[in-house]
């Protein structure tokens, strides 16, 4: 039976327009878990490798209230790592664009802690503040700081030149420059830069409890990797893949009501590309 199309004129409803968006991953999901059900279901893989969709799900199930408080832990070690890495990384970003001296001072430095493995320092986190979330945060910062840093001097300097000298001819200072031309001139890199950071702010936060917790899903993570119990280590991971893209979809959203025009765009040029 065909598929019955928008009468001309007509814009398609919200649900067409989403999965025209979105069928590519939904499609790939749905093969990926077909093909984890086979290989479990004929025995291609011993279950303490590969768990079956049927025990990782009965392992969130039946430990739902002890995944939802290890969850809770590591999303806020997330978010607090992540606020402060945008608040910094985008203050460092304007030294940098304002001052060409700090910006050879501090650019090879920024690249010099981005190379250091955040798991080979993490330990000396732990000597320093203790067993807390403190440390957790400080991975969680490290990790999500060098990028927002990046997309933000990308952004902030992909402004017009010639922009910038007639706001300067009209008499605009340099805090409304930035604040009307610069700022909203960056926010495309900025948002982009954004969506990489929150991701690696959960490896961060995991990466933190790896060396040393008693809470969060990295600790979740170990004891199920010290007991053999890879059903809930799967369960530990989609739950850490989940908040990453979650918190992915939030600034997808924010970008759209920020800066309507570049999602716009955006989308008029994927359809284009599909036509």
């Amino acid at each position: 039976m065909a598929l019955a199309l928008p009468a001309a004129g007509r814009e398609p409803n919200a649900f067409l327009r989403w999965w025209s968006r979105n069928w590519h991953p939904v499609v790939f999901v749905a093969v990926v878990l077909v093909l984890w059900w086979v290989a479990t279901a004929l025995k291609w893989v011993p279950p303490f490798i590969i768990p079956s969709p049927a025990d990782t799900w009965a392992a969130f199930s039946n430990n739902a209230a002890y995944l939802a408080q290890h969850t809770w832990v590591t999303t806020y070690e997330t978010l607090v790592g992540f606020v402060i890495a945008v608040v910094v990384g985008l203050f460092v970003a304007v030294v940098m664009v304002y001052s060409k001296g700090l910006e050879q001072t501090l650019y090879p430095v920024i690249l010099f802690a981005q190379v250091i493995p955040k798991i080979a320092i993490a330990p000396l986190f732990i000597v320093w503040l203790g067993f807390g979330t403190s440390p957790k945060i400080l991975v969680a910062v490290l990790m999500a700081f060098f990028p927002v840093v990046i997309s933000g001097l990308a952004g902030l300097r992909a402004v017009d030149p010639e922009i910038l000298q007639l706001t300067s001819t009209m008499g605009a200072g340099r805090a409304k420059t930035f604040l009307k031309v610069r700022l909203p001139a960056a926010l495309p890199e900025l948002l982009s830069g954004l969506k990489v950071a929150a991701t690696l702010a959960v490896t961060g936060a995991v990466v933190g409890e790896f060396v040393g917790a008693n809470e969060g899903l990295g600790y979740v993570i170990l004891q199920a990797n010290g007991n053999v119990d890879t059903a809930m280590l799967f369960a530990a991971l989609i739950i850490m893949s989940i908040l990453g893209v979650l918190l992915f979809a939030i600034i997808q959203i924010a970008e759209r009501f920020l800066i309507p025009w570049h999602a716009s765009k955006r989308d008029v040029s994927a359809n284009t590309v599909r036509l």
